[in-house]
């Protein structure tokens, strides 16, 4: 069966400069998802969303936007935006759960309210001619929230709907829930894009096997921590290049330097790498100790002379 690999969007990491440098090293994914934009009732795009999706940023990438909003002329604004931009498709986030979006009613916190949300979808279908798609959780609270708005969602055109499947609640902790996320595909007409957990070659092939008539798979997290993952698991190998870890330190290398142009400040650079690490420590034999390392390094100096040790080790 043929499928698709996406780029689950991930705030603050898969921004434009990650995105090249993960084509350029790894390869691999079909589609990007832009993190989101993100208007705080003001209809003015900042700079950074803008940089992220300016079509020079990102040549030779399929790049999705993404908005999150819970108000239908933010959503106007940003279709309308994309559109001068030349894209022609808006993905609309319900799944971010954190609680700072959630609180505010977005994100996870907006699967509940079917009214607004049949209200943003029945504006974007009769005001643009935007492709709509959405990005979704199971829920907040529980995963009823999701089949209860399935209806509503039925009513409209969508593109597709890519549900991560989890709870709101759970930020990123214990597991999905595939037979909720069945239920989903039985409850619903439109395409249904899987996300979440997918971290292997191994867990790639369970999740087919589980659902077999999916054929568009999101990574998320694990595309930061494993960038080799989308490629082997298109060429159906579980043995990572005998040069792996050269090519994550050129990887890192170029992300160090781009971000090291990009962001103002020896702390701020620093704390950006940390994040990443966060994840990238994963790669190495001591992830913790690895982790450590990366966040005493208060200097440049001392970063650098971190990383040598660490690839050194391996």
């Amino acid at each position: 069966m043929d499928y698709t690999l996406l780029s689950s969007p991930l705030q603050g990491f898969t921004d434009f400069r990650f995105r090249n440098a993960q084509n350029k090293f790894f390869g691999g994914i079909d589609t990007f998802y832009s993190p989101y934009i993100r208007l705080n009732g003001k209809l003015v795009v900042k700079p950074s969303y803008e940089r992220d999706l300016l079509p020079e940023n990102n040549v030779g990438l399929e790049v999705i936007p993404q908005v999150i909003t819970n108000d239908v002329d933010e959503f106007l604004f940003v279709a309308k935006y994309v559109k001068e931009l030349g894209y022609k498709e808006l993905n609309w986030n319900l799944g971010c759960p954190y609680p700072m979006v959630t609180k505010s009613g977005m994100g996870s916190g907006l699967i509940s309210n079917t009214e607004k949300i049949n209200l943003i979808l029945d504006r974007a279908h009769s005001e643009t001619d935007i492709i709509v798609s959405m990005k979704m959780r199971l829920g907040y609270e529980t995963a009823q929230e999701i089949i209860d708005v399935m209806p509503i969602l039925d009513k409209y055109p969508l593109k597709n709907i890519a549900i991560h499947a989890r709870l709101g609640k759970q930020l990123y902790k214990g597991g999905v829930h595939l037979d909720a996320f069945q239920n989903c595909i039985d409850s619903s007409k439109h395409k249904l894009y899987y996300n979440g957990d997918i971290t292997s070659v191994a867990k790639f092939h369970e999740m087919q096997e589980r659902f077999p008539s999916i054929d568009h798979w999101m990574i998320g997290r694990a595309l930061i921590a494993d960038p080799f993952l989308p490629t082997m698991i298109k060429n159906n190998t579980h043995e990572y290049p005998t040069n792996k870890l050269e090519v994550f330190k050129e990887f890192h290398d170029t992300l160090y330097e781009i971000y090291s142009e990009s962001l103002s400040g020896q702390t701020h650079i620093l704390l950006k790498m940390y994040h990443l690490w966060e994840y990238f420590s994963t790669t190495f034999s001591n992830p913790h100790k690895v982790l450590k390392q990366i966040k005493k390094a208060q200097s440049f100096r001392n970063y650098d002379a971190a990383v040598i040790e660490i690839f050194k080790k391996g």
